[in-house]
């Protein structure tokens, strides 16, 4: 048999490749002829960078960047070198966790950083980016990442603006002259899951910024003032259309990067699987085994295992898509799963069960059970 594993991480527990290295020893050992791939699995969220770094056989960087209070930060990025490939979170350089709770306020925090990670990227010759935009602590509408990456933002008086999110008031006008050439090769794709638009009852300001520690005056002031950021830019970019779905993502990031840097906003479990290359391998595949921590009504909504799975079935509608979880309950029926299984094999502690050593032989027995049973009925 041909069997593709694509776990998500157990959180707490293994990675996605740890989880699919005991799945792999769980199926050889039932049966020792069969071709087992191992692919790593994240939906754009958090640990993004590492799966797709590590699954690609890449390598994690690290650089001193502009945190979201202009502070000094040590970002994590991954390069590629084989497919000129650099993997972003922008939280790792504007994420609300950088910032204590008595100093979040939108109008003083920048994504100044994220620019400073493209750079030297660039630097380091990667023209291809894939970048995970969830959890940032901004509403700048990317004017600092934008900022960092060479264009110019200026107040009626000719003077240069700053890169927080209170400078989005100055802004009159925009010079691109002093960006680097090599921008213009580079492709960038987001892992974007949300929708909003850039303003309005549904934009960035309203919807996300009181997270990020916006009082209702600020939210109504800086509503105003991306929008006015937004005809902005769209007249200088020569625009038909100044907002699109997903543009409010990121406090307005998503934006700045579907515009000035002309990149695709993806949902993320869809772009993941797009940069693994993971479709060949799922069309010619008798069985996929998927699955992450917990495997319930969330997981058609969006979850990595639903992803990989409803994606296993379009491809390739006779393949055998098996679920494991640490814990199975309520999952719908367009989840893109054939069965899911719980594998815990007796009962245990939370703690227990969560350490690797547990989990790794827990995957591994299951899998090989599933596997035999599987083999019994192809006879």
């Amino acid at each position: 048999m041909k069997i593709i594993v694509a776990i998500d991480s157990l959180k707490g527990s293994l990675t996605g490749l740890e989880a699919g290295a005991a799945a792999r020893d769980g199926i050889l050992s039932a049966s020792p002829m069969s071709d087992v791939k191992v692919f790593p699995l994240a939906d754009g969220g958090e640990g993004t960078c590492q799966t797709i770094t590590a699954g690609l056989g890449g390598e994690l960087k690290s650089v001193d960047v502009c945190d979201p209070l202009g502070q000094k930060v040590s970002a994590q990025f991954g390069e590629v070198p084989a497919k000129s490939l650099a993997v972003i979170e922008m939280a790792s350089a504007a994420g609300l966790t950088l910032v204590p709770e008595d100093k979040r306020n939108p109008l003083n925090t920048t994504t100044y950083g994220v620019g400073e990670m493209i750079l030297q990227a660039l630097r380091d010759g990667c023209r291809n980016f894939v970048v995970g935009i969830g959890g940032s602590a901004t509403n700048d509408c990317g004017l600092g990442m934008l900022t960092a990456l060479g264009f110019k933002f200026t107040d009626a008086n000719g003077n240069t603006c700053g890169i927080f999110g209170r400078d989005l008031a100055n802004v009159t006008a925009i010079d691109s002259s002093n960006v680097p050439a090599e921008l213009d090769d580079c492709t960038f794709k987001i892992a974007c899951d949300v929708t909003n638009p850039l303003t309005g009852e549904n934009g960035c300001s309203a919807v996300y910024s009181p997270q990020k520690g916006a009082t209702p005056e600020v939210i109504k002031t800086m509503d105003a003032w991306i929008e006015r950021f937004g005809e902005l830019s769209a007249k200088f970019l020569r625009l038909e259309k100044i907002s699109a779905a997903g543009d409010g993502a990121a406090g307005g990031l998503g934006f700045a990067f579907r515009t000035f840097l002309r990149g695709e906003l993806v949902p993320g479990v869809e772009l993941v699987l797009d940069v693994l290359d993971i479709a060949d391998d799922l069309r010619t595949a008798d069985v996929l085994f998927t699955g992450e921590g917990r495997l319930d009504f969330q997981t058609a909504q969006g979850k990595a295992p639903s992803g990989v799975a409803k994606l296993a079935k379009r491809l390739n509608p006779k393949i055998l898509t098996v679920g494991l979880g640490g814990s199975v309950a309520d999952i719908s029926d367009d989840a893109g799963l054939d069965a899911a299984f719980a594998i815990l094999r007796s009962p245990v502690t939370l703690s227990q069960a969560m350490q690797k050593e547990t989990a790794s032989k827990n995957i591994s027995e299951t899998v090989a059970n599933i596997v035999k049973l599987i083999e019994k009925c192809r006879r």
